[in-house]
């Protein structure tokens, strides 16, 4: 099980930083990702972190923003969101896959997901 926390109001050129703690099962070896969604649009990749924590990939519109990081001893991944915009609005899922090899931009690629934490970024 995820647990996503975090989201909130934040303005234009702000930051925050996401949580996903997992519990029943340990992710220091999952693919780590955060996906959003914004109103009416599908869900997004935005990045993930390899099992090993060794390689980050990242959507073409984080543009060194963002960032994902894994605490191992909390079972814990964050996403540290810096000079947000107004587009960033959107739930923020985090998702979890313990397979070897994964399609990490496919949001089926993942089988565990966290709640959702809104991020509203006003102008």
């Amino acid at each position: 099980q995820l647990q996503a926390s975090g989201g909130g109001l934040v303005q234009a050129g702000g930051s925050l930083r996401l949580s996903c703690a997992a519990s029943g099962h340990s992710i220091s070896t999952y693919y780590m990702a955060w996906f959003r969604q914004a109103p009416g649009k599908g869900r997004e990749f935005v990045l993930v972190l390899s099992r090993s924590g060794g390689s980050t990939y990242y959507a073409d519109f984080v543009q060194g923003r963002f960032t994902i990081s894994r605490d191992n001893a909390k079972n814990t991944v964050y996403l540290q969101m810096n000079s947000l915009m107004p587009e960033d609005t959107a739930v923020y899922y985090c998702a979890g896959s313990p397979r070897t090899w994964i399609m990490y931009r496919d949001f089926n690629s993942y089988n565990y997901w966290g709640q959702g934490t809104q991020v509203t970024v006003s102008s």
